[in-house]
Parts: C-alpha cells; sequence; structure tokens
C-alpha cells in the first residue's frame, strides 16, 4: 500500500456548486422551509452516520447521534455564517456529538475517557466502497474490506479517525482541520502516520495475493 491519499486532493467535480447549493437550502431553512432541511438531512446522513458508527462503534448509538446532531444543526442554524463548508459544520457537531455519548458511556462504566475524547475507537463502516460485481472480486473485497477494519484497530484513535475523514470520507485537509479542531499541519503529520502504519499492516496481505495472481493458471 503506498503513501499516498486513496482518494485524491481535488475536490469531486461539481463540489462547489454542492456547497452553493447547501448554502441556498441553509437560507431556505432560516425562512422556517421545513422541506429544505429534510433536503440537507437527506444529503448528510449517510456520511454523518458512518462518522458517528466509527467513534461510537454501535449502530443504534451512531443513530441516535446522528438525530441528535440534525436537531442540534437544526436549532443553531442561525450561527452559521457560511465561513465554512455545511459539511465540515455538521461533521463537527456528529463528532462532538459522538463523543458526549461516548463519555457518558464511559462515566458509566467508571472509565476515564482521554483527553481528546477518542479512546479505544475501531469499528469502521465502508459503505461507500463501491465494491466489485463479479462474484470472485466481491468475495476478494469483502476479504479486504475485514483486513482494512482490522488494520485501523491497531491504529491510535486520533490517527484512525483523521484517515477514516479523509482517505475514507475524502474530506480535504482544511476541511478536516476544522472538523476535528486541528492546525492543517497536525492532520498531514497524523495522516501520514497512519498511512505509513496501515502500509505497513497491509504489505504482507497484498505481497500474498502477488504471489497466487503469479501462480494462477494462464488460460
Amino acid at each position: 500500500m503506498a503513501a499516498t491519499c486513496m482518494v485524491c486532493d481535488p475536490r469531486p467535480t461539481g463540489a462547489s456548486n454542492l456547497a452553493h447549493d447547501d448554502l441556498t437550502l441553509v437560507v431556505a431553512c432560516k425562512r422556517g422551509e421545513v422541506s429544505a432541511f429534510e433536503e440537507l438531512v437527506k444529503r448528510y446522513d449517510r456520511k454523518l452516520f458512518r462518522i458517528a458508527q466509527h467513534i461510537t462503534r454501535n449502530r443504534e448509538d451512531a443513530q441516535d447521534v446522528v438525530q441528535e446532531a440534525f436537531l442540534r444543526a437544526f436549532r443553531n442554524l442561525d450561527q452559521f455564517q457560511g465561513n465554512s463548508q455545511l459539511s465540515t459544520w455538521l461533521i463537527r457537531i456528529t463528532i462532538n456529538q459522538s463523543l458526549m455519548k461516548m463519555r457518558k458511556a464511559y462515566r458509566k462504566k467508571e472509565v476515564c475517557v482521554d483527553q481528546e475524547g477518542l479512546k479505544d475507537l475501531s469499528e469502521l463502516s465502508l459503505d461507500a466502497v463501491d465494491w466489485a460485481p463479479n462474484p470472485e472480486e466481491r468475495y476478494r473485497s469483502s476479504e479486504l474490506r475485514t483486513i482494512l477494519i482490522n488494520a485501523l484497530q491497531t491504529l491510535q484513535s486520533g490517527l484512525s479517525l483523521v484517515f477514516v475523514l479523509r482517505d475514507v470520507e475524502g474530506l480535504s485537509t482544511d476541511e478536516t482541520s476544522a472538523a476535528l479542531g486541528l492546525t492543517q499541519a497536525a492532520v498531514k503529520t497524523r495522516l501520514m502516520r497512519a498511512r505509513l502504519q496501515l502500509r505497513h499492516y497491509l504489505t504482507p496481505y497484498f505481497k500474498k495475493n502477488v504471489r497466487t495472481f503469479a501462480r494462477a493458471p494462464r488460460n
């Protein structure tokens, strides 16, 4: 696994138009148009759910977090001035809500949460991955998915979350920085460390598959 971004840095085509459309929907929400907020929920609920599930490691908790995040966003929509991407603002709310839920759970179990609030975060949903339709390739992809999840569990929580936001969800360095309250330098450093550690973990798997392919009979 090369130490290169799994999701290219340039924003997807039409990203700026999407951001502008978000602002249009926000303005409509502030006018009291409920349908506009419903559109925002439809647009971002899957992404926010994946992030919440990565932190909480529990599907039901993640669902609760996303509902609470959207509720808080709706109540505080006047505070959003458009100085950043709406998606970044929503992600930050979701992360904060996820950490609050984790802290409450840890307090109930009388377990201390680390200073960053990112302790023992391991599970990752990779619903966004486009698996191959071929049955054999689908099996290999499923195997790789499991290996990637296990690999992410070996990372420190702070590294894991940065990797998920940057290379799984495709946020830019600036968006990740804003969502996590980190400097861009810190995001880049953590991402590099995460990629290098994942490459080290995944190298044996890819070497094994290269050898298997080399031994496979040619038609």
